[in-house]
């Protein structure tokens, strides 16, 4: 059962939106209410918003529930339980001490504890960066909670043969790349927590659809770090102010991680091998539930994962629908609110009865 619970204020659906079956304009939604649930890692705090079926959204890095702010009310004004969560090691939630707490396993078992502290029996899962492989492996290993599959950015890609870090080491070329630089305890920390506010806005600039392509199928630019040097050493000179993140939302961010530092989120990287042990018994699994992927023109995971994107007729064989936006970069759902709105929508609509149960 949640353990507190307190109401935000959010914003009003996107003009135009409409009640379910009419065609009446959507009322506007109830206002958030931001709680707290027991999972096995300890706390996962969330923001819910509205009833009818659940919809669990699931962040990335560096991220927080507050990257689906713009998502909230529309889904809520359309008639879903609209749900995002801090993951684990991030924002309110709870932040273990071991490394190994942020194994893949741990993440999906959090997934299923949110979707039953809500009183439900399933979800449909959405989720951006590396909240979207959360999303994909929590519906691969728990089919009976998650029903349907939205993914963000990052393509699904099954468990592979080579062992990540392996086959990351050899992206980089002459550098490194930078999930490799991410995994040594302390190292990314200690580029980043000096000046999170500046760090986490060259970071967002870089991987802005405003900034222009920023990917490099060499493994270069952005996402490698030269010899002795550091991830932040390619950031936009004097990041530009961003179209889709207003001070007050970098500040957010900024005071988030401020408080809670970046060590949990970097975890997430540092499993990645052994995820790949641990997800032995998945291996080239297909994922079959209905499924939508959204990615953006400039990102670097659409362009890198391309194969992955053309693997999807065997690898998501419940595929709806493959968006690329023209012009967009990494932060999908907050460069371009309206257009993912609108997809997440018509896709959730098209989900058959049995996808979008609520609890009886």
């Amino acid at each position: 059962m949640p353990q507190s619970a307190e109401t935000t204020p959010t914003p009003a659906p996107p003009p135009g939106d409409r009640a379910p079956g009419t065609d009446r304009p959507a009322a506007a939604p109830p206002a958030a209410v931001h709680r707290t649930v027991e999972a096995p890692g300890g706390r996962i705090h969330l923001v819910e918003q509205g009833t009818g079926p659940l919809v669990l959204m699931v962040h990335g890095f560096p991220e927080s529930w507050y990257s689906w702010r713009h998502q909230l009310p529309a889904l809520a004004a359309a008639g879903y339980r609209a749900v995002a969560l801090d993951v684990r090691g991030y924002g309110r939630s709870s932040k273990p001490r071991e490394v190994a707490a942020y194994r893949m396993l741990a993440h999906v078992a959090d997934n299923v504890a949110v979707v039953r502290a809500l009183g439900e029996e399933t979800a449909v899962i959405a989720g951006h960066d590396w909240g979207s492989p959360i999303a994909a492996n929590s519906a691969l290993l728990r089919p009976d909670v998650f029903t349907a599959v939205a993914l963000l950015s990052v393509p699904y890609a099954p468990r592979g043969a080579i062992r990540p870090t392996e086959a990351f080491a050899q992206l980089g070329g002459g550098e490194e790349f930078y999930i490799n630089y991410f995994q040594e305890p302390g190292r990314a920390e200690a580029e980043i927590e000096p000046d999170v506010r500046s760090w986490l806005a060259g970071f967002y600039a870089g991987l802005s659809g405003d900034t222009g392509p920023s990917a490099d199928p060499g493994g270069a630019g952005l996402f490698s770090v030269p010899p002795g040097g550091k991830l932040s050493d390619r950031f936009p000179a004097g990041p530009p102010p961003l179209s889709w993140l207003t001070e007050a939302d970098l500040d957010f961010y900024a005071g988030e991680f401020e408080r809670t530092g970046l060590t949990g989120g970097l975890n997430r990287y540092r499993n990645v091998d052994r995820d790949w042990e641990d997800l032995a018994a998945w291996d080239g699994a297909p994922l079959t539930q209905p499924a939508l992927f959204i990615g953006g023109e400039h990102d670097a995971p659409t362009q890198w994962m391309a194969d992955a994107i053309k693997a999807f007729p065997r690898t998501l064989p419940g595929l709806s629908a493959s968006h690329i936006l023209d012009g967009c970069g990494h932060w999908v759902q907050q460069e371009r609110p309206e257009e993912v709105n609108g997809l997440l929508l018509a896709w959730l609509r098209s989900l058959p009865a049995a996808s979008v149960r609520t609890a009886s």
